[in-house]
């Protein structure tokens, strides 16, 4: 397995700040702005390091946490979908969005927001932006995965799916693994032309490719993103190289798939958790008996990763609350350190608590 550079240990419970104990309850608000500049104080690299810590630690202690899978609500032209992951101490939950129209129109097709709360009284202690972390964490965990079921040496990734997710893939999984060559592929030249302007500062090659089947070949590690919301098989087992490591976070929702049954069949198949990969994941068209673990054994150090150089492996990622739990404890730890985020009195103070309505009196 490769190094995380773990250089960089977290509290998991997060103190309050002293303003929150001496002056009433106060919430922090945490915008787009706040994360982008949390992001510069911070830097990229530092960030999906210490993100990676967090996801570490919390997927190791899996039994510590009430989970569900989370609730959605689909349309014919999307989804929108409330996600809740909470242990003894704090509670978390984001609402997302999956609108894949929503580009024509100039909008993102993901967009999310978070809240982080106190389990002891139930009050709020952050609302966060989560368009921006969200990217972060599928990436972080995405990166968590293949640091047991990719080898080592993976030096060439294969990027199905340039959109908004792209990028974070690639600058998460060159934290961890010694990558030169990045190939890349999508049916918008124009979102091409992005990813290839957003990367071009770093060291590794970039080189567009013509078709899937072409951008996969002899690949290392394959990252499939594509938004469309139907079943669809990008490549074939053919095309796969033997050894590679295929991280699936385009399919995400009930009758959206990008692998064949065929390839699923003959990998090794890791998932976040069971009971919602086999609802959304690629693994809705098999069954639990396909899947070799979920991340948490693997984690854990319940069932082996990768076991010879030869095997394809196969991540399932669709997403799953307590990634988003990691992400916002650790944002709520960064921004009370930095002092970033505005501090907002939505909770009424009451001298008698019992009395709501004297506010209103008052």
């Amino acid at each position: 397995m490769p190094e995380l550079n773990l250089n960089y240990v977290m509290m998991l419970i997060v103190p309050l700040p002293s303003d929150q104990k001496q002056t009433g309850w106060f919430m922090k608000i945490l915008t787009v702005s706040d994360i982008q500049r949390l992001i510069d104080i911070v830097g990229i690299e530092s960030f999906f390091s210490r993100l990676l810590i967090a996801l570490k630690q919390d997927f190791a202690r899996w039994s510590a946490f009430y989970k569900s899978a989370r609730h959605a609500t689909h349309y014919a032209h999307g989804v929108i979908e409330l996600m809740p992951c909470s242990d003894d101490s704090l509670y978390a939950f984001k609402y997302v969005n999956g609108h894949p129209g929503n580009t024509a129109e100039g909008k993102l097709s993901v967009i999310a927001i978070g809240q982080l709360s106190e389990v002891a009284s139930g009050y709020p202690l952050m609302i966060c932006e989560m368009t921006l972390l969200t990217a972060f964490r599928t990436a972080a965990t995405g990166v968590l995965a293949a640091s047991y079921l990719a080898r080592p040496d993976s030096d060439v990734l294969a990027v199905i799916g340039t959109g908004a997710q792209s990028e974070f893939q690639v600058l998460g999984f060159n934290g961890v693994f010694p990558l030169r060559q990045i190939r890349f592929f999508d049916l918008d030249i124009g979102a091409m032309r992005k990813f290839a302007r957003n990367l071009l500062a770093y060291p590794f090659e970039l080189v567009p490719c013509r078709s899937i089947k072409e951008a996969v070949r002899d690949a290392d590690i394959i990252v499939t993103a594509t938004a469309a919301k139907k079943r669809q098989s990008l490549f074939a087992l053919e095309d796969v190289a033997p050894g590679a490591h295929i991280q699936a976070v385009g399919g995400d929702c009930p009758g959206k798939t990008e692998l064949s049954h065929v390839l699923l069949s003959a990998a090794k198949l890791v998932v976040e958790y069971m009971p919602q990969a086999l609802v959304e994941g690629e693994v809705q068209q098999c069954d639990a008996s396909h899947v070799h673990a979920e991340l948490w054994e693997l984690v854990g150090g319940h069932k082996p990763g990768r076991e010879n150089t030869q095997e394809i492996t196969v991540f399932d990622s669709v997403g799953f609350a307590l990634e988003d739990f990691s992400v916002l404890r650790l944002v709520y730890e960064l921004a009370c350190e930095h002092h970033l985020g505005t501090d907002m009195p939505l909770i009424p103070e009451l001298d008698d608590p019992k009395d709501l309505f004297g506010l209103l009196s008052a």
